[in-house]
C-alpha cells in the first residue's frame, strides 16, 4: 500500500518526530489486528510504502454474491483507515493543527500475488528512497528519462 499526504506535502524529511509517530504506529497495528504480518515499511518525504499480509482468509470478493460483498469485512481498509486516523491525530497535535487533513483521502494498494512479486515489490520499497531525487512527487525532483524508464519496467 501507498499513503500519501495531503497535497503531497513534504512533511517527513523536515521534522523527524513526525517519521517517528508513523513507525510506531505501523508496527502497533498487529497488536490492534492479530491477523495481519507486517513486511517491508519506509517513509518518504511525503507518503509512506509498506507491504500488510493479511493471514485470515477473506476470500474472493468478485466470487461472492452481491449481499455478501455489501456485508464482508474489509479489513485492509479497515486498516488503513485505523492508521490514518490516529497517525493523523498525533502528528495534529504536534503541529498544533487540530482537526486539519493530514492524509490524502485514498490510498493506493495493490494484491501481491506470488512469491516473484512480493521480491519485486520489497525491492521497490527498499530501494525508494534512493530514488527520490528522481520521484515525480518530488517537488524538487531531476526527472532523467533513463531513470524514470527503468522504475517504469518494475
Amino acid at each position: 500500500m501507498t499513503i500519501c499526504t495531503q497535497n503531497k506535502a513534504s512533511y517527513f524529511d523536515q521534522k523527524p518526530e513526525l517519521k517517528q509517530v508513523i513507525i510506531k504506529h505501523w508496527k502497533e497495528l498487529p497488536h490492534r489486528y492479530p491477523y495481519i504480518t507486517l513486511d517491508e515499511f519506509v517513509v518518504m518525504p511525503n507518503h509512506v510504502h509498506g507491504i500488510i499480509c493479511i493471514t485470515e482468509n477473506v476470500g474472493v470478493i468478485h466470487e461472492l454474491p452481491l449481499q455478501d460483498r455489501l456485508r464482508r469485512k474489509m479489513i485492509l481498509p479497515k486498516i488503513i483507515g485505523y492508521f490514518k486516523m490516529n497517525t493523523s491525530k498525533r502528528i495534529n497535535q504536534i503541529l498544533n493543527r487540530p482537526g486539519n487533513p493530514f492524509w490524502q483521502r485514498n490510498y493506493y494498494e495493490h494484491i501481491i500475488r506470488n512469491e516473484d512479486e512480493l521480491m519485486r515489490v520489497r525491492r521497490y520499497i527498499q530501494e525508494n528512497p534512493l530514488r527520490w531525487e528522481y520521484d515525480k512527487e518530488n517537488p524538487m525532483g531531476k526527472p532523467d528519462k533513463k531513470e524514470i524508464e527503468f522504475w517504469r519496467e518494475m
